[in-house]
């Protein structure tokens, strides 16, 4: 290449790249347009057409019963959002139904387990009857694998979807430092927001929820998750038990129905003009 030629080369260059900065500089605005992002479900339930919110074993805060509120929002929830019939039935007894067969897993425990219903005990297995922290939970987790009574429940209700599971929603409290925005003036009368590191006492709930889904047909666990959940205000605030919950739900839902479900997250996107 000639030195003249490299100089109009080079002289193309510098006016393309003039050109795409004024083309920036004139993107003086920007408008944001709906998106809708599709989220394939976690299980195949093509073979269902009706699903059981069958109730859950549940535990924790006593100002809220956790099993009829799980129970009544998931039905709502599918009811909109699924194409499955939802089954309106009563709640299962599940923790009665856990402590007759004493958590063995066999929906008709022999004379040799030695079931003592009154304790809750089975082979040395303790079934709590108040259930408060997550360990309380385990000794019942047994009858989710209890094929024999599942398959019963399905063919009592045509084979459904079964929903089940555990919730576990208590109080909590936290202490420790934490970052606040808080309003200053300077010396010449001007508002300044700065961040502050302040010692806190926080009070309010913890969330746990495990979902597991039932074939109705076998009695066999589809598939299960557990999820975790917290929220926390100030030592000061009084927030109802029964409002933070559904505030927590209310994070956990979409999750739950994209199991089930093929979903849309809803977003925007920013585009330059």
């Amino acid at each position: 290449m000639t030195a003249r030629s490299a100089a109009a080369a080079s002289k193309v260059v510098l006016v393309a790249a003039l050109a795409a900065g004024a083309a920036l500089v004139g993107c003086t605005g920007f408008y944001e347009i709906p998106i809708e992002t599709p989220i394939q479900p976690k299980m195949d339930v093509t073979a269902f057409q009706r699903v059981l919110v069958a109730g859950f074993i549940s535990g924790g805060s006593d100002d809220v019963d956790a099993n009829l509120e799980t129970v009544r929002l998931l039905r709502s929830q599918l009811r909109t959002k699924s194409q499955l019939k939802v089954i309106d039935a009563d709640l299962l007894p599940l923790m009665e139904v856990a402590a007759d067969q004493g958590g063995s897993g066999e929906e008709n425990p022999s004379p040799d387990n030695n079931v003592n219903s009154t304790q809750g005990q089975i082979a040395g297995v303790s079934l709590p009857k108040q259930i408060k922290e997550e360990k309380d939970l385990e000794p019942y987790e047994r009858l989710f694998a209890n094929t024999a009574y599942w398959k019963r429940i399905g063919e009592e209700f045509q084979n459904p979807l079964i929903v089940t599971g555990t919730v576990l929603f208590s109080p909590h409290t936290r202490s420790g430092y934490v970052q606040r925005d808080q309003e200053m003036y300077d010396s010449f009368g001007r508002r300044v927001v700065r961040p502050v590191r302040m010692y806190m006492e926080r009070k309010g709930f913890i969330l746990r929820p495990k979902f597991v889904f039932i074939d109705g047909r076998t009695g066999a666990t589809m598939y299960s998750e557990s999820y975790r959940e917290e929220i926390l205000y100030n030592a000061q605030q009084n927030t109802p038990a029964l409002s933070s919950y559904f505030e927590l739900m209310d994070r956990l839902v979409p999750n739950f129905l994209s199991t089930l479900s093929s979903q849309k997250i809803k977003g925007t996107r920013v585009l330059l003009k």
